[in-house]
C-alpha cells in the first residue's frame, strides 16, 4: 500500500503515541519534556517517511538517465523525489533542539527555584 514505508510510519505513531502518553500520564517536568522531543521525534520520522516515493532517487542531478529531453535538460519527475519534506524536516530538528534546550532550562531554573520537579507541587506553590 505504501511501498515500504509501513515499518517507518508505524514506528513514527508509536513514537507519537509514547510521547503523548508520556505528557499526560507523568507528573515529573523533567519527564514531560522528553515527552515532548519523543512526540517531535516521531512527527519527523512521519514526514520522511510519508514523503518518501520507492524506485525514486534523490534529485541531485547527476546522471543523464533522469532527464526527459537531454537537449533542454528538463528532469522527469518520475525519477525523483520532493525534496521539500527533507528540508521542512531538518528545519523542524534544528528548531526542535532549540525547544527541548528551552524546556530544559526551564526545568533546571524551576528546579532551582523549588526544589522539585512534581507538577501538583509546582501548582501548590503558585497560590
Amino acid at each position: 500500500m505504501m511501498g515500504g514505508n509501513e515499518l517507518y510510519v508505524g514506528t513514527a505513531i508509536l513514537l507519537i503515541l509514547i510521547g503523548l502518553a508520556t505528557v499526560l500520564v507523568k507528573r515529573n517536568i523533567l519527564k514531560i519534556a522528553l515527552g515532548f522531543s519523543i512526540m517531535d521525534t516521531g512527527v519527523n520520522l512521519l514526514i520522511v517517511a510519508l514523503g518518501y516515493l520507492p524506485g525514486r532517487t534523490a534529485p541531485i542531478i547527476d546522471s543523464p538517465e533522469l532527464f526527459s529531453d537531454r537537449a533542454a535538460r528538463i528532469v522527469d519527475a518520475a525519477k525523483v523525489v520532493d525534496p521539500i519534506p527533507q528540508a521542512l524536516v531538518l528545519t523542524a530538528i534544528v528548531i526542535g533542539v532549540g525547544v527541548t534546550a528551552l524546556m530544559l532550562a526551564y526545568v533546571v531554573r524551576l528546579y532551582a527555584a523549588t526544589g522539585t520537579l512534581d507538577i501538583d507541587e509546582i501548582r501548590r506553590l503558585k497560590w
